[in-house]
């Protein structure tokens, strides 16, 4: 592998969204993952978030699939698992052994409540974790529920990233000198994290406790989506004076309501005039006049339509691998390269390749194979 995290090896016990792309973020930027998958575990053809990692299906119902388990996370310097709190315990696998095994490693726990706490057994969706954090309630417009941005903010942004980022901070810390230790990443305190900003916004009441009437959640009629007259849209985010007076410039707004900018009471009314003018146009007649500018502008672009941007074509946004289309690994470097993204690999196809790195000889894994300790 290649990337800042070469030499660093990641075991990830497989499960669903935010673990997964843990592990894909750490493999993307060079980190040797191997994911331990169950025997007859579901592969999802072309899966992005198992790409150039590394698979072996061992059956944990036995004592020489959990000991087996247990060595490789001797040889790791992390591991990722998103069970609720006590499965790996019960396995024999929890953060008092694997710690004792391995002093060094970063013991990764995903889970949407934490470990902790009067909730932390209960079960959950993204869905709820952002509802507990105060960050649902932020997403939806003026007078209507609160509409949940698919699973972005709890599973992917509070979730997946946050428990990456605090890995390789652990991991580092290992690396000047620290001891290994469980990293408890919460979904809901992820989340909630990234609400930051506005938090410190409505404690400075900058921030009204509702949403659709604030600055940049719909509330004003320059920080919106508008439809097109093909039934397309596009997104205007003219925020500072300048980009508003560039908007008001562009798009012929003479009428001296624009002059109230910031003037709350007036956003309902300028928001439907905008509505009526963007819909004179196609949304190619509005890139065609709009696009490149300081109005802050960009066409609402679909997922078919995203890679194929001529902006991201040129800087390489999306990546093809094995005839699909996905998102190419991010953020970039001046210097260090990554490898480009491998498949993900089918369950357990890397087995000989990784029992090899415990030192197993063919023989010993093909009576592993036999007594279907791995698959």
């Amino acid at each position: 592998m290649a990337g800042p995290l070469k030499n660093i090896r990641i075991i990830e016990f497989a499960g669903i969204g935010p673990g997964p792309f843990c592990g894909m973020m750490l493999a993307d930027h060079g980190a040797e993952v191997i994911r331990i998958d169950r025997i007859g575990g579901a592969h999802v053809a072309g899966d992005p978030l198992g790409r150039s990692k590394k698979s072996i299906a061992i059956n944990m119902k036995t004592d020489e699939g959990v000991g087996l388990a247990r060595e490789l996370c001797k040889s790791a310097d992390g591991l990722i698992e998103g069970f609720r709190p006590g499965v790996m315990e019960k396995l024999g696998l929890g953060p008092d052994v694997l710690l004792g095994d391995n002093p060094d490693m970063i013991y990764g726990r995903m889970t949407g409540w934490g470990q902790t706490g009067p909730l932390a057994h209960a079960a959950g969706h993204d869905i709820n974790y952002i509802a507990l954090s105060g960050v649902l309630h932020t997403c939806g417009r003026r007078g209507e529920k609160p509409t949940p941005p698919v699973n972005y903010l709890g599973d992917f942004g509070g979730g997946g990233l946050m428990l990456a980022f605090a890995m390789t901070g652990a991991i580092l810390n290992v690396k000047n000198g620290g001891e290994g230790q469980v990293v408890d990443c919460a979904m809901t305190e992820g989340s909630a994290l990234l609400a930051t900003m506005t938090y410190g916004f409505l404690n400075n009441n900058f921030w009204r406790d509702q949403p659709g009437v604030n600055i940049i959640d719909t509330g004003a009629h320059f920080y919106d989506t508008y439809e097109t007259k093909d039934g397309r849209w596009v997104a205007i985010g003219s925020i500072e004076p300048q980009f508003y007076g560039e908007l008001r410039e562009k798009a012929g707004l003479k009428d001296s309501a624009f002059d109230k900018q910031m003037d709350q009471n007036e956003w309902p009314a300028l928001k439907e005039k905008l509505a009526e003018l963007f819909k004179m146009k196609t949304r190619d007649e509005w890139d065609a006049l709009l696009a490149g500018t300081d109005v802050c502008y960009a066409p609402v672009l679909s997922m078919t339509e995203a890679p194929d941007h001529p902006h991201n074509r040129e800087r390489g946004s999306f990546v093809d691998v094995n005839g699909a289309k996905q998102p190419a690994p991010a953020p970039r470097y001046s210097s260090t390269e990554n490898n480009a993204p491998a498949p993900s690999p089918q369950v357990g196809s890397n087995a000989t390749e990784i029992l090899a790195l415990l030192n197993k000889s063919d023989d010993e894994i093909a009576a592993l194979r036999e007594a279907g300790v791995i698959g």
